[in-house]
């Protein structure tokens, strides 16, 4: 620092000089106006920011603002556009954090009906550590169908043959009720399966008639007495509605596995109260773990019950893998108890979810393909593999992904974000009317998806 700068810093903090500079601009504009050279707008603005100084050096919240009064705000600017700046000037179209560039495009392309070719060739590196192919058959069959399904509970008195590419589970009050009308409306007109998430079913979930699988949490929303404990009678109700097709209990899930959840009370509205069977206006909690059952042979127990309740519809569940030794110790009471799940979901660390402390996120949980490969070889070994479908969810966007997991064992995949891509899901926080409680936003999602009248 100069020598002369250094004195000058001595009497007035040189930190402080782009609130200096508005004060003199405030100053010069000012005498301006009074002599009719510009109008008013100019001293406000120069007001208002030296009023925001002020303010700047009297709050003790944010000591960048309080050492830099007006100027630590570019800061924050730029802090809030930084994902923008990245997404759309920095990063290659290969950098998957979460998704890349290539997979949300490949999505919005298809959504829209644009074509999805690529001149030139492949954008990826074929020789890099990591990169996937598919061996392909110099004698390629000829295939009479591309509608795939697998059929789940094969013995039961409803089995269901699903699509091998469903809807995830997402919540009605995690999306609006838009986004659950052009997701279950695009399930109906597809003919694949919408997984309701633990939020239970709404009456957006009905409108178009979509395919349902009823996930019933912890909290057993839908089917939960005054106290939160698990009801027969509201659970036939719901579960007999010929719509659902399939019952899941979920045990954890891949973005925040062991972890239970809130919905603050001011976002219990009358829609999600309802659809949840809870009082609105009042914190909606999830608990970490189930209270209608505490052991595995107990969990094998409640499926049976929860598919005997549903007339026969086929019943399983979702986890992510944590701890094997837990996981094993449900396979061994499947062979104990003679009960077995018409299918399990392995969830993968990769999922996403906005209400998970950043350390669940990012470092619990075991990642799809160890858990799918675990829950595969477990049933195989155990003689158990036919008599159980498995599912996979855990960033799976393309048909590439597809075909990957089902090598690794699965019969069919599930997808959320990727879906969410489809209805305009940006990969980023501005929202755009598919995860948002604002209806002016909501009342733009989605449109697209809905069956003509």
């Amino acid at each position: 620092m100069f020598a002369w700068v250094h004195r000058l810093d001595q009497q007035f903090p040189v930190r402080y000089s782009a609130w200096l500079l508005c004060g003199l601009a405030l100053v010069a504009s000012g005498v301006a106006w009074w002599h009719g050279r510009v109008g008013p707008w100019l001293p406000i603005v120069f007001v208002v920011l030296v009023l925001l100084g002020v303010r700047d050096v009297r709050q003790t919240r944010h000591s960048v603002l309080r050492n830099y009064p007006v100027l630590g705000h570019v800061r924050f600017l730029l802090e809030f556009i930084r994902p923008e700046i990245r997404q759309y000037f920095i990063e290659n179209d290969s950098e998957a954090a979460p998704f890349s560039r290539q997979q949300r495009s490949l999505v919005y392309q298809r959504a829209k009906g644009e074509s999805d070719k690529r001149p030139f060739g492949t954008q990826m590196d074929v020789h890099s550590t990591g990169y996937e192919w598919i061996n392909h058959s110099l004698q390629p069959s000829t295939i009479a169908s591309h509608d795939f399904r697998v059929r789940i509970g094969e013995t039961r008195a409803q089995p269901y043959d699903a699509s091998i590419f469903n809807i995830s589970a997402m919540s009605f009050g995690a999306l609006s009720a838009n986004a659950i009308r052009a997701l279950n409306a695009g399930a109906k007109r597809g003919n694949f399966a919408h997984d309701t998430g633990e939020g239970s079913i709404s009456r957006y979930h009905r409108e178009n008639g979509g395919d349902l699988i009823w996930e019933i949490g912890s909290g057993y929303f839908g089917c939960c007495d005054e106290k939160g404990s698990f009801d027969e009678e509201r659970f036939r109700k719901n579960a007999t509605d010929p719509q659902v097709k399939m019952i899941e209990i979920k045990l954890s899930q891949g973005a925040k596995p062991g972890h239970g959840g809130v919905l603050p009370g001011p976002k219990v509205t009358l829609e999600i109260a309802e659809a949840r069977g809870v009082v609105p206006w009042v914190d909606c909690i999830s608990p970490a773990r189930h209270s209608a059952f505490s052991t595995p042979i107990e969990m094998m127990h409640f499926v049976e019950r929860l598919r005997n309740l549903s007339g026969g519809k086929p019943t399983g569940f979702k986890l992510c893998i944590g701890h094997p030794w837990e996981w094993f110790a449900i396979a061994k009471a499947m062979l104990a108890t003679g009960i077995t799940p018409d299918f399990i979901v392995v969830d993968g660390a990769e999922g996403g979810t906005g209400a998970a402390p950043l350390e669940f996120t990012d470092h619990v949980g075991a990642p799809l393909q160890e858990g799918l490969l675990l829950v595969h070889n477990t049933l195989v070994g155990l003689n158990l593999r036919d008599k159980i479908r498995v599912g996979c969810a855990g960033k799976v966007v393309s048909a590439f992904d597809i075909v990957r997991m089902l090598a690794l064992g699965a019969d069919w995949c599930n997808a959320a974000r990727g879906f969410m891509f489809a209805l305009g899901c940006t990969c980023r926080r501005r929202p755009t009317g598919s995860i948002t409680s604002t209806s002016r936003r909501s009342r733009r999602c989605g449109s697209s998806c809905r069956p003509p009248a």
